[in-house]
């Protein structure tokens, strides 16, 4: 006999473009493994449609004309145990990604990103792995240059971890995995897993990609 099955990533799309919700819904509905739950026009319906739906993961459009994605982010991430939220954007080099990951978001995808890429980061995310590369990652960190009285205060944060949370955080900011970042630090996965969630939870920080924002503005990595 089998196990149990394994229950589809439960997606909720939120763009004011209704074009864009159908073709993103089309896209993954036909997708295994995931299940489209609900739809909203504007960052203000999202409250209601994740009480409503209970996302796993909601793809989140940034530029909406009354709550945006940034402030819809921020508030879902407040919520105990919230949804995943993965931002959709035009350009990468929008600087309102950087806002949205600060906010929470897990990473970004383009509107234009292939299907197949779009399924991978919904179901990536879903299981507690970031989708930003590195390469990305230390582009919109850059874009994060943080003044003199930001940095200090983000040192000051930093140095809340202990010894080992830190080198763990630093390899997270260069944008290593658990696995890459366990074999440099000569740690098992499960003990890497283990710090990242004692800095988030010490530093009061929703995902590793926060972690990594915080190093770089604290001029560390």
């Amino acid at each position: 006999m089998g196990g149990a099955p394994v229950a589809a990533v439960k997606v909720l799309i939120v763009d004011d473009d209704a074009l864009v919700r159908g073709a993103l819904r089309m896209m993954l509905s036909g997708a295994a493994g995931i299940e489209v739950v609900g739809e909203a026009g504007d960052g203000a319906e999202v409250p209601a449609a994740v009480d409503e739906h209970r996302p796993d993961v909601v793809l989140m459009d940034i530029r909406m004309p009354r709550v945006d994605g940034i402030s819809a982010t921020r508030d879902l991430r407040r919520r105990p145990r919230p949804p995943e939220v993965i931002v959709l954007t035009t350009f990468d080099a929008d600087e309102n990604v950087l806002r949205a990951l600060r906010a929470g978001a897990s990473g970004f995808l383009l509107k234009d990103t292939p299907p197949a890429r779009i399924v991978e980061a919904v179901l990536r995310v879903a299981a507690g792995d970031p989708i930003l590369s590195p390469a990305v990652t230390r582009r919109l960190i850059a874009r994060a240059t943080a003044g003199d009285g930001a940095a200090e205060r983000s040192r000051a944060t930093f140095r809340r971890l202990t010894e080992r949370e830190a080198d763990v955080v630093l390899a997270v900011a260069r944008g290593g995995s658990n696995a890459e970042i366990a074999a440099e630090l000569c740690l098992s996965v499960a003990t890497v897993k283990t710090h990242i969630s004692h800095a988030m939870t010490k530093l009061d920080l929703a995902n590793r990609t926060q972690l990594a924002l915080l190093a770089h503005d604290a001029g560390l990595a």
